[in-house]
């Protein structure tokens, strides 16, 4: 059945397209290696990033100086921006957009959900340079079960997970404590304060996020917390344009500004939090919020294409990038051309493979993800001869991956850079758009429902790595990056996006370094996704039907997709900072600092 997409101007030729699927080679090992060592230094990948002011792109990043900050909300922008002038570093404006967005992005941004964090600090005043991940995503109450979430029947109740039972111990404000106790420079009080002036004064609704409180004003009418934090006294929902107060939310802030760490994990905010628990079924009390931590480690380090690349470890998903970027390495993926059916073909089949090995990927206390054979380039050479010109993997011809012998949806983005080179990317989440739908009373702001990320019911069986059990740090899709540059950041940049997310990731970061765009325009070309061996390939709106097509012939089951990811990121050349604010999702800004 041929599939009818809109095309864009953007969209390949067929002609072009089928000439692009001849130069679809099996892996090249010898060839990719050579091409590895010499990438950096070739006069092309000099000129990566393309055409910044000319006729030659279609989309054109924003370009500012003494730093930027791409994020999906214009009001927090503005706010990172307004600290990096204070003399604040990327940490500092980080977080600070952090606690804007929790006020101004309701459904993503967040004090009760969790999230993780790149930074790289510069060398500064005879330091050496650092790079850390922080990870800030939920943990499982210690009174979590195994049957909490199911239904009697033993399937996966989703009512259950959009509820007080579904909530993780939220994190999001250890971690961006944890972030500024360590690389903060302007006072805590100051990047706090921001956000609590937001709240107090109000903020002027755009329609994106009246419509999108609109579309779930239902669901959060059933909420009390939720009801008389996000609507009016009659339950309707704000109207673009309206005022939006929101004085119990400025209140917990407050809080939090005065007393750190401790106005959310202890005091009143906390007090309330394990009362609505209490009362609504839920199983957080004291003692996890007392106990609950963020990570602070090295980040996961690969490469591709001579390009040195920072990721995020587990149980975040930069794993799955890495091990992506290494499959990919074995193809000619430039020669392919952006958008043919071969270069199309190799990502989908990557993607398959990477869902097969995603079984691997959890969290402690009770499972080590294999990170060293996952991202082992040996691995990846022995996973991409599996990909075949013109044949489509399934799951019948997908063997499971073995990397142990080489082991020597609703969510936000902020990428932040400062003149001193500093850089932050940092993703944070409620899990689904507005989490749970509860608020506890007073407090003002949405609880996540990250608990439903688990491996719940007979999925446990298949995904040992995620089984559910007291204390488990949970799982996510989330995967901000820095690639850096002779040493020094370049692209900082990360998506939502849910299920998504990896291919997204995948897809920017082939667009910049294989096909050689500017950071706008590789944010603005349309995606792929593909799940498990046996899932559909989705595909945005713009590619041509005849590709669709072409790639249907290969065995791939190719269906129309919504939009894909939002990234929000940042391209660093010399003192000019490049900044990409993905425009899937509205109300996203790219500023800087001038």
């Amino acid at each position: 059945m041929l599939l009818k997409l809109p095309i864009r101007t953007m969209a390949c030729h067929a002609a072009a397209a089928v000439a692009a699927a001849a130069l679809l080679a099996p892996p090249l090992a010898a060839k990719q290696a050579a091409e590895t060592a010499t990438a950096a230094k070739s006069p092309a990948y000099a000129k990566t990033g393309g055409d910044i002011v000319g006729y030659g792109s279609i989309h054109h990043p924003v370009i500012g100086r003494d730093g930027m900050v791409v994020s999906q909300n214009g009001y927090g922008a503005k706010v990172g921006v307004a600290i990096l002038r204070k003399g604040g570093n990327a940490v500092d404006a980080a977080v600070a957009t952090a606690f804007a967005e929790a006020v101004t992005l309701a459904r993503a941004g967040n004090l009760g959900g969790g999230g993780f964090m790149l930074i790289h600090m510069a060398p500064h005043d005879g330091q050496p340079g650092k790079t850390v991940a922080i990870n800030f995503y939920g943990i499982a109450p210690h009174k979590v079960t195994p049957t909490l979430l199911l239904k009697p029947d033993g399937s996966f109740d989703h009512a259950k997970s959009w509820s007080f039972k579904g909530v993780a111990v939220p994190g999001t404000v250890a971690g961006l404590w944890a972030a500024h106790h360590r690389f903060g420079k302007l006072p805590w009080k100051d990047v706090v304060q921001p956000a609590i002036d937001l709240a107090t004064k109000g903020v002027i609704l755009s329609d994106a996020e009246a419509d999108a409180t609109a579309q779930e004003a239902k669901t959060l009418a059933k909420d009390p917390g939720a009801r008389a934090a996000y609507l009016k006294p009659d339950s309707t929902p704000y109207k673009p344009g309206d005022l939006f107060r929101q004085p119990d939310l400025a209140r917990t802030l407050t809080a939090i500004r005065d007393h750190g760490r401790d106005g959310f994990y202890k005091g009143w905010v906390a007090q309330k939090l394990v009362a609505a628990m209490k009362a609504n079924g839920g199983i957080i009390d004291q003692q996890d919020l007392d106990s609950y931590h963020a990570d602070v480690t090295p980040p996961i380090w690969s490469t591709y294409r001579g390009y040195r690349i920072a990721y995020q470890p587990p149980t975040a998903s930069g794993v799955s990038v890495a091990e992506a970027m290494n499959i990919l390495e074995n193809f000619p993926v430039a020669k392919m051309g952006w958008g043919s059916v071969a270069d199309l073909h190799v990502l989908a089949e990557t993607m398959k493979i990477v869902s097969s090995d995603r079984r691997l990927v959890g969290g402690g206390p009770d499972w080590n993800t294999p990170v060293k054979g996952l991202t082992s380039k040996a691995y990846a050479a022995k996973r991409a001869a599996l990909i075949k010109p013109d044949t489509s993997l399934s799951g019948k011809t997908m063997p499971k991956g073995d990397p142990y012998p080489f082991e020597g949806k609703d969510t936000t983005h902020i990428s932040v850079a400062d003149a001193e080179g500093d850089v932050v990317s940092t993703t944070y989440t409620l899990s689904s758009s507005y989490g749970a739908h509860v608020v506890a009373p007073g407090t003002g702001f949405l609880l996540n429902n990250s608990l439903g990320n688990l491996a719940w019911g007979k999925r446990a069986a298949v995904y040992k790595a995620m089984e559910v059990m007291p204390g488990k740090r949970v799982g996510s899709t989330i995967t901000p990056l820095i690639v850096f540059r002779q040493d020094k950041p370049w692209i900082v940049s990360g998506t939502p996006g849910g299920g998504t997310i990896i291919a997204t990731m995948v897809q920017m970061l082939s667009n910049v370094i294989d096909h050689h765009l500017n950071i706008a325009e590789a944010a603005e070309r349309p995606r792929i996704n593909q799940y498990g061996g046996d899932g559909p390939l989705e595909m945005e709106a713009g590619f041509s039907p005849d590709i669709a097509r072409l790639l249907e012939e290969k065995g791939h089951r190719v269906v129309p997709s919504k939009t894909m990811g939002s990234t929000q990121s940042i391209m660093i050349d010399g003192d000019k900072f490049l900044g990409a604010a993905d425009t899937r999702r509205p109300d996203a800004l790219a500023l800087g600092v001038r």
